[in-house]
């Protein structure tokens, strides 16, 4: 399937909405996808027709339930999760005899099929070629998402590399910053393929052949986000889920193999003996920006093309937005080779948007025995990129996990003392809230042993309170069904709030769960919102303390430098006043419906002071 045949796909399915009026890359198209990605079940898809360049941009191509599965090439992911669970019982399951091995060959026969296959020719995407100094990015439709980015950034980049001394290849997306017409940066992170070959090369003093395609089937840009094992190509999972193999083809300017039917190819190199160039700051997916820092540069040296394509492109920033849906498609497809290679007592795992990926899961497992829980968080936190988690909330496997009430039900009865696995570990290098980059401590709730009698029957909380010790406002909304109590700080950076004094002083003495956020979310955010700024902002063994069996959080921001904060800490990501302004002014002419509030209207209210960011 190419990308101009998903589009029809999606325009016959009424999941599109063509956009035929001017939309400026810088700025405007952020903000349209930013309202359409948040509204109810992720809006549409949008196609850009007019861009200034010759390309359409298409935007949101994945952002809902039914927009990933169509990706995917089935009716829901749920197909999925059954295909790949059969897949692996199949072939990992002990055959005891000679029926079930002749069994076997069937499938066998069709894993085979899936491997991706070279062609002696060229391919679609090398339809139209330009080299040297005609390799101009500027000839794309890059897009400047948030006013504080660096610049211009490919935000669906499949990079390709080798690994030099293997031969195995690999495919990841990892975001690219355009520095001028024919140089971006290369920001994969210390713990990805990417910068593994990237180290290899250098150890052999050797220059890093790199293309990048963009476009294709949306499986290819699903599949480069995948949690693959390294040394397993990308590929053999794009043919895998769509039960056919990927047709491959080489690179004119180098020996990288990529997708023949893409819509672009960037083909270049990674100087490994360059100086590393300042990256970012970039509105990410964590809802923060992520802030400079030095990665490699990656030079063109030729661009090819199919003559009729379509640039993809998405925006991150405060969830939800399309990754989400990407996410979750990623939970129910690995959920089986978790179970098989990492812990088969898990029943189910669960990562909220919330908690963008990596802050926050949820797993349900078959519990056996004392200690299995801390045998399940120790494990996870050792497998591939789960290795990221920083909070773990484990259940029994008759609990739904995706259920607000069931789950709220068994944390109203958590024994801090005996229910709290603290660990550190390994962290996304996006979060912001650890002291040292990449690298924190990490919680994982135990609710196995949470039984009835733990359970009070009603949680109340007074209807007023005094201020006092720096707190302002309260919200007791969350006080019955989860036992948490919110406060609101008086100011910014006011470092010693008498939290504890508050509540016992107002008689907050039933309450489970307390947590702190700056006065800016203050009747601005949801739950869901809250969530997000406290599994975001806290580091567990600096901003969480136990006294008297209450649970005190600290979710504000935290002053850079201060103790054990963080070095740097970052806005949250929104649009600026005048962009907001100048989409709701243009809005008639988008033709795309009803017009949607702009969602950065609230979360502008959490911006910092300019002495106190970065």
């Amino acid at each position: 399937m190419t990308l101009r045949e998903y589009i029809a796909r999606l325009d016959a399915a009424g999941e599109l909405c063509r956009i035929s009026a001017r939309v400026d890359t810088r700025f405007e198209m952020a903000e349209i996808a930013d309202r359409i990605s948040k509204s109810e079940g992720g809006g549409k898809a949008l196609l850009f027709e007019n861009t200034g360049t010759a390309y359409p941009v298409l935007m949101n191509m994945m952002g809902s339930d039914r927009r990933m599965a169509m990706a995917l090439g089935v009716e829901n992911l749920d197909e999925l999760t059954e295909r790949i669970d059969s897949l692996v019982k199949s072939v990992m399951s002990p055959k005891n005899n000679l029926l079930d091995k002749l069994r076997m060959l069937p499938l066998l026969k069709d894993v085979s099929k899936w491997f991706p296959r070279k062609l002696s020719s060229r391919g679609e995407c090398q339809q139209v070629v330009w080299r040297g100094e005609e390799a101009d990015l500027g000839r794309l439709p890059i897009l400047t998402s948030w006013d504080c980015d660096g610049g211009p950034f490919i935000t669906l980049p499949m990079v390709c590399t080798v690994d030099p001394e293997t031969g195995i290849p690999n495919m990841g997306m990892y975001r690219m910053q355009l520095f001028d017409s024919h140089t971006t940066g290369m920001h994969w992170h210390r713990h990805k393929t990417g910068a593994r070959h990237f180290d290899a090369y250098k150890r052999l003093g050797r220059r890093m052949p790199v293309s990048v395609a963009l476009g294709g089937d949306p499986v290819y840009a699903y599949s480069a986000t995948a949690p693959m094992p390294d040394n397993m190509d990308e590929m053999l999972l794009a043919g895998m889920l769509r039960q056919k193999p990927v047709k491959l083809v080489k690179c004119l300017t180098n020996d990288i193999w990529v997708p023949a039917d893409c819509d672009f190819i960037l083909e270049g190199y990674v100087d490994t003996s360059e100086e590393l160039a300042v990256e970012g700051p970039f509105g990410d997916h964590t809802g923060f920006y992520s802030l400079t820092d030095l990665y490699p540069r990656f030079h063109v040296e030729a661009i090819t093309s199919r003559r009729d394509a379509v640039y993809p492109a998405t925006i991150v920033g405060v969830p939800p937005m399309e990754d989400a849906y990407i996410a979750k498609a990623t939970e129910r497809i690995f959920l089986a080779p978790i179970r098989l290679a990492v812990q088969p007592e898990v029943h189910d795992l669960y990562m909220p948007v919330a908690g963008t990926a990596h802050n926050l899961a949820l797993v349900s497992i078959v519990k056996r025995y004392l200690g299995q829980p801390n045998k399940v968080a120790q494990g996870l936190w050792g497998a591939g990129q789960m290795m990221f988690n920083k909070y773990l909330i484990i259940t029994r496997d008759d609990v739904d996990i995706r259920s607000f009430d069931a789950v709220a039900r068994l944390l109203r009865g958590l024994n801090p003392e005996r229910d709290l696995i603290w660990s550190e570990g390994i962290l996304d290098v996006l979060d912001h809230a650890t002291p040292t980059t990449g690298y924190g401590s990490k919680l994982a709730i135990d609710l196995t042993s949470v039984g009835d009698h733990d359970i009070p029957e009603r949680i109340t909380a007074p209807r007023t309170a005094h201020p006092m010790g720096g707190v302002e406002l309260f919200d007791t909304q969350f006080v019955e069904r989860l036992g948490l109590l919110v406060l609101f700080a008086e100011r910014e950076w006011r470092e010693v709030i008498d939290v504890e004094g508050y509540v016992l002083k107002n008689g907050f003495t039933d309450v489970k769960y307390v947590a702190l956020f700056d006065r800016g979310a203050a009747g601005y955010m949801r739950p869901d919102d809250l969530l997000w700024l406290a599994a975001a902002n806290t580091d567990p063994k600096r901003d969480i303390t136990i006294k008297g069996g209450v649970v005190y959080v600290d979710a504000r921001s935290k002053r850079p430098g201060y103790g054990n904060n963080p070095a740097r800490f970052p806005n949250v990501v929104t649009s600026i006043p005048d962009v907001i302004h100048y989409v709701d002014d243009r809005w008639e002419e988008y033709n795309i419906g009803e017009k949607i509030e702009s969602p950065s209207r609230r979360y502008r209210k959490l911006w910092l002071s300019d002495e106190a960011q970065w």
